[in-house]
C-alpha cells in the first residue's frame, strides 16, 4: 500500500541531531486498543471489556470489540513495521487472552497467538517488546477486588511466568506494568477509565499492589529468561509552577504532585522506599498494613532499564480550598503552547527536563532510560506535518538529554497505528498509519514516511 501523497516539502521538514550508534527505534501500541477479537479462542472478559458497556464511560459507545482487528491482521501490520525500518516493536499481552480468569487454567489459543505474532516480528528483522499489563486486568480479578487486593500482585507473577515460559526463547526484553500512575488515578481514583471506581486517596493501595506485582513478576520473569531485560515503563511528568505562583504553598504543592506522579513510582523500584506522602495524610510507612515486611525488597530488584512515558508537563499551584482533599490544584500554563488534538501542550524541551533530573535524582541508581511513549493525536487526515514537528522536537529532546550525559538507549513512537483511545473511543488519532474503522483500511501518513527516512538516515 503506498503512502498518500503529501503536499509537504520533503526538504523542508526537520531532522533531529543523530542518536548514538545502537539506538533503538521503535513503535508502541496495547492489547485492547488495537487487537479485536473481544472474545475469540476463548479469551475471557477484561474490565475493559465491561467497562465500555457502562452507559457514558465511553464517548460515542465506542468498544474494542473489534478496534484495528490486528487480532486477524498482524500480517499486514508487521509488513507496515518492516517497511518503516523498525528496530523493536513494543506490544502488550492481553492478560485475559492468556490466562481468561486471571490465573489457574491456562488458554493455550491465546499463547498461540503471540506466539505467531513474535514469529512474525523476528522473520522481518523486529525485536519484539511485550508489555504484560497495560491497564485490561481480567475481570474475574476485579470481581475479586482488582489491584486493590494484595493477591492480583500473586496473580500477575503467575501470569508472567506463563508467558514467559512460552516467549522466552525468542522474547528477551520484557516491560511489567505500563503506567500504573495512570491505572491507579484514573482507573480506581477517578473512575474514568476501567474499572471506573471513584476511591480519591483510597485508591492508594493500587499503587503498592501493582508495583508489587512488578516485583514478583521481575522475579518471575529473571527465573524463566536468565538472559532477559527487564523495565518498567513508568508514565511521568516534569512538574512546574506558573512564573505567578511563588510562595511556599505553591512549592509545597509542586512537590506533593511529584510525589504522587512521579516519585511513588520511581523511588521504590530504584530506592527501595517511598517518598513522604504526608501530605496526603499516609505517615504510617506501612500504609495501615498495606506495605508488609519484604514488599520493597521485591519491588527494588534490579531494573535493566526504566521506561518513559512522556506527554507533557503539569502545572499546579497551591489549593484553592486545602480542606477539599488535595494538597494541590492543577492549573494552565500562562505560556502560550502548540496543542494537539486532546488539547495538551506541545513542550518537547520538558522531555529533556524529565531526563536530566532523573538522573540528578536517581544518579547511579538510575538505570538505562527507554522512551516507551512519545507522540500525538492530531486529526484524521493523510497531512499531519504537526504529528512530524512533534516527533522532531522530542526526538531532539532526547538527542539533547543525551549530550548531557543521560543514558538513553531507544524511542518508541506512539502510536504504529490509530487505535481506540480509551476514554475518548476512536475520536483521537494518534497513528503514524490512519486507520478507517469501517473498514480497517490501513493508510500510511506522511509522518510514516518521515519516520522511515528519519530511522534510515541514523543508521551508519
Amino acid at each position: 500500500m503506498p503512502v498518500t501523497t503529501s503536499p509537504i516539502d520533503p526538504t523542508a521538514l526537520p531532522r533531529p541531531p543523530r542518536l548514538p550508534a545502537g539506538f533503538v527505534w521503535g513503535a508502541s501500541t496495547a492489547a485492547y486498543q488495537i487487537e479485536g477479537a473481544a472474545d475469540a479462542d476463548g479469551k475471557g472478559p477484561s474490565i475493559w471489556d465491561t467497562f465500555v458497556r457502562r452507559p457514558g464511560a465511553v464517548r460515542d459507545g465506542h468498544t474494542g470489540d473489534v478496534a484495528c482487528d490486528h487480532y486477524h491482521r498482524f500480517d499486514e501490520d508487521v509488513a507496515l513495521m518492516r517497511r518503516l525500518g523498525l528496530d523493536a516493536y513494543r506490544f502488550s499481552v492481553s492478560w485475559s487472552r492468556v490466562l481468561p480468569t486471571g490465573g489457574g487454567k491456562v488458554e493455550p489459543r491465546g499463547l498461540d497467538f503471540y506466539d505467531r505474532l513474535v514469529d512474525a516480528l523476528l522473520g522481518a528483522g523486529i525485536e519484539p517488546t511485550p508489555t504484560l499489563f497495560h491497564w485490561d486486568l481480567p475481570q474475574a480479578l476485579e470481581d475479586e477486588g482488582g489491584w486493590l487486593n494484595r493477591e492480583t500482585a500473586h496473580r500477575f507473577a503467575e501470569y508472567a511466568a506463563v508467558t514467559a515460559e512460552r516467549l522466552g526463547d525468542r522474547v528477551k526484553r520484557w516491560i511489567t506494568l505500563n503506567e500504573p500512575f495512570v491505572h491507579m488515578s484514573f482507573g480506581y481514583a477517578f473512575g474514568v477509565h476501567a474499572p471506573g471506581r471513584a476511591l480519591m486517596l483510597d485508591a492508594l493501595p493500587v499503587a503498592h499492589h501493582q508495583l508489587l506485582g512488578h516485583g514478583l513478576a521481575t522475579a518471575a520473569l529473571r527465573a524463566a529468561v536468565p538472559d532477559g531485560q527487564v523495565l518498567i515503563a513508568n508514565n511521568c511528568s516534569p512538574v512546574r509552577l506558573r512564573p505567578d505562583a511563588r510562595s511556599e504553598e505553591d512549592a509545597a504543592a509542586a512537590s506533593a504532585y511529584d510525589a504522587l506522579h512521579n516519585r511513588l513510582f520511581n523511588d521504590p523500584v530504584l530506592l527501595g522506599s517511598y517518598p513522604d506522602l504526608s501530605a496526603y495524610g499516609m505517615s504510617d510507612p506501612s500504609w495501615g498494613g498495606v506495605v508488609r515486611d519484604g514488599d520493597l525488597d521485591a519491588i527494588a530488584a534490579p531494573l535493566d532499564g526504566l521506561g518513559l512515558n512522556y506527554y507533557n508537563p503539569t502545572w499546579v499551584t497551591a489549593p484553592a480550598d486545602p480542606a477539599a482533599g488535595l494538597p494541590f490544584d492543577l492549573t494552565e500554563p500562562q505560556e502560550t503552547y502548540r496543542r494537539t488534538s486532546f488539547d495538551w501542550p506541545v513542550v518537547p524541551d520538558g522531555l529533556t527536563e524529565l531526563l536530566t533530573g532523573l538522573k540528578d535524582r536517581y544518579g547511579d541508581a538510575l538505570p538505562p532510560v527507554w522512551i516507551t511513549e512519545s507522540g500525538c493525536s492530531q486529526p484524521a487526515g493523510p497531512d499531519d506535518r504537526e504529528r512530524i514537528d512533534y516527533l522532531a522536537g522530542h526526538i531532539a529532546a532526547v538527542a539533547d538529554a543525551v549530550t548531557r550525559g543521560v543514558d538513553v538507549r531507544g524511542y518508541f513512537t506512539w502510536s504504529l497505528l490509530d487505535n481506540f483511545e480509551w476514554a475518548e473511543g476512536f475520536h483521537q488519532r494518534f497513528g503514524l498509519v490512519e486507520v478507517d474503522f469501517a473498514t480497517r483500511r490501513r493508510t500510511p501518513r506522511a509522518s510514516f514516511a518521515w519516520y522511515r527516512d528519519l530511522i534510515a538516515s541514523q543508521r551508519p
